[in-house]
């Protein structure tokens, strides 16, 4: 079931990239060789216009297939390459904001389905940080070191990404500002060094209301996804914490256990969130400015803007193809880290 449950969600999460990229070559008049559902063999397709549509026989995402071949003479094939890079800019990012929001979607149904986590203090503990710098139930958390906290879950997150730093925390009471200086207490309990306040749960909230705390979830989930990445460069977590197609299944499975005696819809609110997070993970790691992502290609569209000319061709295709070795490599990688520590 978890096999099952991952390709459907990851499957279409990579369909609604490739189906951005498609809808703005589309609206730019660029011509779209092939969009394709799956891929691998093609099952069944047919011819509109210039465009062949598919089903493949891996339902894995898709592709979206654009005249962008050059001659020997360097006349472009297709026209991807004659339209302005404004215009090349908008259909590359088009993948990244459609998965923003596709989670956008998704956390609009669960904040209207089970509500949202606001930053309201619930419960302070005695003998920690928190209740001796005057910290009380009912405060609404605004700022931690600066940042803005819009759910309890962001200073959870921050908590946890910054274990044993003080921090300066501003919270509201009765329409006051006030902000403490909290040094964290390790707990033997749960191992973690803790500021000894904790959250209400989650809350129901109004139509508009539910809008705004949806486009805070996903700033949530964008955020963390930067946060996880910052410390994967500066080596504060490890290469083996990282997790791929193998890791994702083994989630989706542990999480489908533990939510199945809820019912189907305990089921579906957490593959949802599943999604949401994959959504907006897929949709950072394209923006990334390596080789071979989008984020790459958006490297070469800026310098071009920049210089006023493109980069040879010959020189972006290199470029591109040691960077696609390169994350094929990581991939096997990150593959075999997942086996090991999922099997050994």
């Amino acid at each position: 079931m978890g096999i099952i449950l991952a390709i459907i969600i990851f499957g279409f999460i990579i369909f609604i990239h490739e189906f951005g990229h498609f809808l703005l070559a589309k609206l730019n008049g660029i011509e779209v060789q092939e969009f394709s559902i799956g891929m691998g063999p093609k099952i069944v397709g047919f011819q509109r216009k210039e465009t062949q549509y598919s089903i493949r026989i891996l339902p894995l995402g898709g592709f979206c297939a654009m005249g962008e071949d050059e001659t020997e003479d360097g006349e472009s094939v297709g026209n991807f390459n004659q339209k302005s890079p404004w215009r090349r800019i908008s259909v590359i990012v088009a993948g990244a904001g459609f998965n923003f929001i596709l989670a956008l979607i998704g956390a609009i149904i669960i904040t209207a389905w089970i509500g949202v986590d606001k930053p309201i203090v619930a419960s302070v503990e005695e003998n920690y940080p928190a209740a001796e710098a005057g910290l009380q139930a009912g405060d609404v958390i605004k700022e931690i070191n600066g940042r803005s906290i819009h759910l309890f879950r962001d200073a959870t997150t921050y908590n946890q990404f910054h274990q044993n730093e003080e921090i300066d925390l501003t919270y509201e009471r009765d329409g006051v500002e006030t902000t403490v200086h909290l040094k964290p207490q390790w707990d033997e309990e749960s191992g973690m060094y803790r500021y000894g306040y904790s959250g209400g749960g989650y809350v129901k909230t109004g139509f508009f209301e539910t809008i705004k705390y949806s486009f805070y979830v996903v700033e949530y989930w964008i955020t963390s996804t930067i946060e996880s990445l910052k410390m994967l460069v500066t080596g504060q977590i490890g290469m083996d914490s990282m997790s791929g197609p193998v890791g994702i299944v083994d989630v989706v499975q542990d999480t489908y256990n533990q939510s199945r005696s809820g019912g189907a819809s305990l089921v579906f609110l957490n593959m949802l969130n599943l999604m949401i997070l994959l959504s907006a993970n897929l949709g950072v790691m394209n923006l990334l400015p390596i080789p071979a992502l989008d984020g790459g290609r958006l490297v070469f569209l800026i310098i071009e803007v920049i210089r006023g000319k493109r980069v040879p061709p010959e020189k972006e295709g290199y470029v591109h193809m040691v960077g696609m070795v390169c994350l094929l490599l990581l991939m096997v990688f990150v593959m075999f880290n997942d086996i090991q520590r999922i099997f050994l």
